[in-house]
């Protein structure tokens, strides 16, 4: 069975993820699938809008499917990895960019990868168990597939703290700092589908949704206003440890955790978002970091202690922030000589 079930319902394209077993992680392939189906519908006056959403109750999309990018990479080709990148990032731009209605429906984790196909759209559906979350630094990456553009613009200084921390967003909280834009049960998702499929029409979910149960970030908006506002993360880590409060011991003990590398580049790429125009300067800067990722950075001994050996005990190149001098961070938000993503073929 295919990892993915694209077609055409009535006026919809479809995209159905078929990987439950595993939580619908995005594989090289499938990213191309997504691509390639964005073209073909792109001018088809045929299709009025395009349907994203996957099997199983546990994920919509729990990120790329990185195994193949550790083995690679682990035994030196870290070519692989960096060709997976530019070429999902360039179908992230063609999604984001898409001039016709793009309706996720995303319950479950949407995390990583999950986010650069569930969160560019213009109608994007949450439901009860939504957990939708950008948890790269611990791994030694940084949130990519656009979702840095996503983090900086979300309320305050909301997008360092979610990006930073990787915390999970359930649905309210997910609306609330801009990764999605709709609450509907999920026991109403196989009409409502029907009713896009057979008319073509998004006002369907408009006149679907309902308010979402109420969330977790708006009480500590002020917060996160107050710590995260520095310039570097080792700014954001002495604010955050001079406070006594539960929220501060535990985003410290969370950063603490997390790569030194990472968190400080996911600042910076923060901060740098906020002035880029569109999804295509924001990948441009993801990609930078994501290239070295495994060459100079923290990724392989990231996912060998979260995901190959599972011990959650990783020897990070620099023990903390406070080891690591600021050039290593802009060594790797520097642009790679004579290589790029590419955004030729993509109508701007």
């Amino acid at each position: 069975m295919s990892d993915i079930h694209i077609r055409t319902e009535g006026q919809a394209g479809r995209i159905t993820l078929t990987r439950p077993k595993a939580l619908n992680a995005l594989g090289y392939q499938m990213a191309l699938d997504v691509e390639k189906a964005l073209d073909a519908w792109r001018n088809d006056d045929a299709v009025k809008l395009i349907l994203l959403d996957a099997e199983g109750d546990r994920a919509f999309c729990a990120g790329g499917d990185i195994q193949e990018m550790y083995d690679t990479a682990k035994a030196g080709d870290f070519e692989y990895g960096r060709k997976f990148w530019r070429d999902e990032y360039r179908m992230n731009a063609k999604m984001f960019e898409f001039p016709k209605p793009v309706v996720s429906l995303m319950q479950g984790f949407t995390m990583g990868g999950g986010v650069g196909i569930g969160c560019h759209g213009s109608h994007r559906v949450v439901c009860d168990s939504s957990r939708i979350a950008m948890p790269e630094c611990g791994i030694g990456l940084i949130p990519d597939v656009g979702g840095t553009l996503i983090l900086a613009n979300a309320p305050g200084r909301m997008g360092e703290y979610i990006g930073m921390t990787g915390v999970h967003l359930g649905a309210a909280d997910a609306i609330y700092a801009g990764f999605a834009d709709y609450y509907i049960a999920q026991d109403t998702w196989p009409d409502l589908i029907k009713q896009l499929c057979d008319t073509g029409d998004v006002q369907r979910i408009d006149q679907s949704a309902t308010q979402a149960p109420e969330g977790q970030l708006t009480a500590i908006q002020s917060e996160v206003n107050r710590h995260f506002a520095g310039e570097t993360a080792v700014d954001i880590l002495h604010s955050l440890e001079t406070d006594d409060s539960e929220f501060a011991a535990k985003a410290t003990k969370t950063l603490r955790r997390n790569s030194p590398l990472a968190i400080a580049a996911t600042v910076e790429l923060v901060h740098r978002a906020r002035g880029v125009k569109g999804i295509r300067g924001a990948l441009t800067q993801e990609y930078r970091f994501t290239h070295r990722a495994a060459s100079d950075g923290d990724f392989i001994e990231g996912i060998r202690a979260q995901i190959i050996d599972k011990d959650r005990n990783p020897s990070w190149k620099q023990a903390s922030v406070e080891d690591l001098n600021p050039m290593e961070v802009t060594k790797m938000l520097m642009p790679v000589p004579g290589v790029k993503v590419e955004f030729e073929g993509i109508e701007p």
